[in-house]
């Protein structure tokens, strides 16, 4: 398994418009491949003592910070993923900021990919 997370300063008034474009591009990554994705708006997020996911993206009051991230079955799947979207946003139109704009601040992003050391799964079984 491979995983890419993503921290996003999003504004509040935006959530929805948001989650529209979450599910538009998201939909690019499990056609690519991707075994699950994962969009969490904020809801408890502490202010740290030296820093915290709000410092981290510089987010605002008018702000929420999203977490995400996308499960994929290995490195190499995400990597001919990662090369395939570039082609796909000049010709998918999920992909395309003219019919799909982001509504957050993309250089305030934050993400990076990342190999599991440590998988639990509760199977909830009683």
């Amino acid at each position: 398994m491979y995983i890419d997370g993503f921290v996003i300063p999003v504004p509040k008034a935006s959530k929805e418009q948001f989650i529209e474009h979450a599910r538009r591009a998201d939909s690019v990554f499990m056609d690519l491949g991707a075994t699950r994705i994962l969009e969490c708006w904020g809801d408890s997020i502490p202010e740290g003592q030296v820093t915290d996911f709000r410092r981290a993206v510089n987010a605002t009051e008018d702000e929420e910070v999203v977490f995400s991230w996308v499960e994929w079955p290995d490195k190499a799947t995400r990597d001919a993923a990662m090369a395939k979207m570039m082609e796909l946003m000049k010709t998918d139109p999920r992909m395309d900021p003219q019919t799909n704009p982001m509504p957050f601040d993309g250089k305030r992003l934050i993400f990076g990919g990342f190999a599991p050391v440590v998988t639990l799964v509760n199977g909830g079984g009683g």
